[in-house]
């Protein structure tokens, strides 16, 4: 690391990175030096000897950007594993999280997040989409600044040096429709103007940092057709995401009160550009992933979440053959792991279909190589973080890998990635930096101990056991 100043006389720092091989935006390169300042790469060279101040490592990849979360969610993982006694369903799960979810205030929610969002960097993911929908007091009140609970959000994401892109969503109705919203949705709901403002003054609430604010509409079956226009005009060019076809009954209710399916419908009424991120997509036909394809958006699967609730399997292998695009999210957070996520989407098409290595091709056999390329360019354009990867110019968020690590040995180029999503890939991940801050090291978050202890403090004052008994 290097200190000099600039032309107007503030401090620079550049920093230097030496990597046994790493995977750049032209592909896998060997004894790679990397230089960045101002938390941007300056420099990338292959073929190259470290200089003084440089920090080895073995193997450099690029974060990847996990497209959909609700951070909250992470304190009720494993909470809902017990069989009701008329069995279960994502729609008995949501009556425990609307419990769960009454019971946390700004306090508590940062707290949750903040593990959460230290999860996620041990993972591999240095941003995340955080679809936010718990805006209001626990007795549905608004607060006196309608971004208090968005605002804490950024700040557990500025603890812990994840990337934010907030979401914060239009919740207006129990159904299709515009049903009367239930008691337990009160801390969620925005009529069109108050949803306005809710989105100015998140904006400057993160006004300052590099976070930035989108927009989710969180349903066909909770926002109005009014209420959906309104937040597309109030997103400008920022992200869209929107809650699509995870659930059969959500396609039953949409055709019975639209007469369409509801990414049909949603094609045909709304302007579904790049910009947009359709969360789920679970259940469509194949007329609807070509017309997905073509619209430029991003499929955000959330693989882990979709098994845990029983949603189904999406055609990953169809949306692929079409040329779309997808990114991965954990959702739920009740498991957060990159690998997992990569993991399970291929895995499920292989049981959906009795094949091995669905999401590969002949022009790139390798499927880890495959999964991970197309995360990392899906969840940035979710996140609306420009250009993915290790180059000049852009922002410097990698990972690195344990080259010790026994699952890689004697493994180099694809091969390394194949390792990485499909075998033991326990404390392969060494360190993770976002814009050049270091955020894990040895595996571990930098502030883990002091989020944990203040995480244990905050489950404990909630009583949760009260909510799933």
């Amino acid at each position: 690391m290097s200190i000099h100043l600039s032309a107007n006389g503030a401090e620079k720092v550049m920093q230097g990175w030496w990597f046994e091989t790493a995977l750049l935006a032209e592909g896998w390169a060997d004894r790679v030096r990397m230089t960045a300042e101002q938390g941007r790469i300056v420099s990338i060279a292959a073929d190259a000897e470290p200089e003084a101040g440089d920090e080895r490592h073995g193997v450099a990849l690029p974060g990847i950007a996990n497209l959909h979360s609700h951070a909250f969610q992470r304190g009720m993982a494993g909470m809902a594993e017990r069989r009701g006694p008329d069995g279960d369903s994502f729609w008995t799960w949501r009556d425990l999280m609307y419990r769960f979810a009454n019971r946390i205030g700004p306090d508590e929610l940062e707290a949750i997040a903040a593990l959460a969002f230290v999860e996620m960097l041990e993972a591999g993911f240095v941003a995340v989409g955080e679809f936010h929908y718990v805006h209001h007091d626990r007795d549905g009140t608004p607060f006196a600044d309608p971004a208090e609970m968005g605002a804490r959000l950024a700040a557990a994401a500025a603890e812990t040096g994840i990337g934010l892109t907030l979401l914060p969503v239009l919740y207006m109705a129990s159904s299709f429709g515009g049903a009367t919203p239930r008691p337990e949705q009160r801390r969620f709901v925005h009529d069109i103007e108050g949803y306005a403002r809710l989105i100015e003054a998140s904006r400057r609430a993160l006004a300052g940092s590099d976070a930035r604010v989108g927009v989710a509409p969180h349903s066909l079956r909770a926002v109005t057709p009014e209420g959906l226009a309104a937040a597309v005009e109030i997103a400008g060019d920022a992200p869209i995401h929107i809650h699509i076809a995870e659930q059969t009954g959500e396609v039953d209710d949409c055709l019975r009160h639209t007469g369409r399916r509801p990414v049909e419908w949603l094609l045909a009424n709304a302007p579904v550009d790049p910009r947009w991120c359709l969360v789920h997509a679970t259940h469509v036909t194949p007329a609807e992933l070509d017309a997905i394809a073509r619209s430029g958006a991003v499929t955000g699967l959330c693989p882990v979440t979709e098994a845990n609730l029983g949603d189904g399997i999406f055609p990953a292998a169809d949306l692929l053959a079409a040329g779309g695009t997808f990114g991965v999210g954990s959702d739920s957070n009740i498991l957060i792991d990159l690998a997992q996520e990569l993991r399970s989407l291929e895995y499920s098409q292989r049981l959906a279909r009795r094949e091995r290595n669905l999401l590969s091709s002949n022009a790139c056999p390798s499927t880890g190589r495959t999964l991970f390329d197309a995360a990392g360019k899906g969840g940035a354009q979710a996140l609306g973080l420009g250009v993915h990867g290790l180059a000049p110019g852009a922002r410097a968020d990698f990972l690195t890998l344990d080259r010790a690590h026994p699952t890689l040995a004697g493994r180099a180029g694809d091969a390394l990635l194949d390792a990485f999503v499909f075998a033991d890939s326990r404390g392969m991940i060494d360190g993770v930096w976002r814009g050049g801050r270091q955020c894990v090291r040895a595996g571990r978050h930098v502030a883990r101990d002091t989020v944990v202890r203040r995480y244990s403090a905050a489950l404990a004052g909630l009583g949760i056991g009260a909510i799933s008994g």
